[in-house]
């Protein structure tokens, strides 16, 4: 489409927030397309932090009492960040922004006799953003966000573990909610995996059932480190697979730029992005945490080359890159 079609479509919509972010986000597909990456990414922060807040969408379903036994292994998260606090690549942006879109307007797709995505995979490496983005999207589409702990919710009991996922589910399909199960290939692993026992093959039949069957009234977060143990057959049970991966350089700025938006520094960053580089998102914020707390305890305004530097040194060790012969 026309950039000045676009420009009337985007002023036309104003005040009407889901149209507005429609027609911004193609303009900023556009700009992408020109391989305008550097004002996309502008764009793209722009529309994050000027975002406009639903009430409705803000304001967080109500706790249904939980089913008998459930409570021992579910237990619940406020969310407090936004999506101005995580980075995501313009793939998962995109995607997080239709699904919250068609939660909105569900009753409009359900009209039609169609479905609307509710079971979400999450893969990729610790620290890369999955648990953090399972905790704004429950925020953005204003539903208690609900953490399962495999721990309790596995049991060494024959068939236990089965009737817990039915508990689970069962709790999915009454309360408006988003379940967030990380770790989710220890109870998915592939049912062709001969080290597994006869136990755990059952409990992935049961899990495959469930999620075919079930009609959650939100979300189904699943989330691992390590797609490649899933079982095959689970994957198409999802509606939507997002990826998180390592940031690259580009988002690795953006990320720390964020990270030290509220405190003043006194160097450029870009010399030293490829101390970043191959790091998850965990590793950079703690760098930039520890930068900071230097800061503090100097009683300084601003953070320093040297406390960055010296927070790049800690996390080397840490990690063993400090190690002596």
């Amino acid at each position: 489409m026309a950039r000045g079609e676009l420009m009337k479509r985007l002023l036309a919509s104003y005040g009407r927030d889901d149209e507005f972010r429609s027609v911004a986000e193609q303009i900023i597909q556009e700009e992408e397309k020109k391989n305008n990456r550097v004002l996309a990414r502008s764009l793209r922060r722009t529309l994050e932090n000027a975002q406009s807040v639903n009430p409705a969408a803000r304001s967080l379903a109500p706790l249904l009492p939980f089913p008998d036994g459930a409570s021992e292994f579910v237990e619940r998260k406020e969310p407090t960040r936004s999506l101005r606090d995580m980075a995501l690549t313009a793939d998962n942006q995109r995607v997080i922004h239709s699904l919250v879109r068609e939660y909105r307007k569900a009753d409009d797709i359900r009209s039609y006799g169609l479905p609307i995505r509710t079971k979400l995979l999450f893969c990729g490496p610790p620290g890369c953003g999955k648990t953090l983005c399972a905790e704004v999207f429950s925020g953005e589409v204003g539903l208690p966000l609900l953490l399962v702990k495999l721990d309790r919710l596995m049991s060494s009991y024959l068939g236990e573990t089965a009737s817990n996922i039915r508990k689970l589910f069962e709790l999915g399909r009454k309360q408006p909610c988003v379940l967030f199960l990380d770790e989710f290939d220890a109870i998915a692993r592939s049912r062709e995996d001969t080290a597994e026992h006869s136990e755990l093959r059952r409990v992935v039949n049961s899990l495959l059932l469930f999620i075919d069957r079930i009609e959650l009234r939100g979300f189904l977060i699943a989330a691992t480190n390590l797609d490649g143990s899933l079982d095959t057959a689970i994957k198409r049970r999802f509606d939507e697979v997002l990826w998180f991966n390592k940031p690259d350089r580009a988002m690795i700025a953006d990320f720390v730029a964020m990270k030290f938006k509220n405190i003043r520094t006194d160097f450029e960053l870009q010399p030293h992005l490829d101390a970043f580089l191959d790091r998850s998102y965990a590793d950079i914020e703690r760098v930039c945490v520890q930068a900071m707390r230097s800061a503090i305890v100097d009683r300084r305004a601003h953070v320093t080359v040297s406390d960055l530097l010296s927070a790049i040194q800690d996390d080397r060790r840490r990690g063993g890159g400090g190690k002596q012969g």
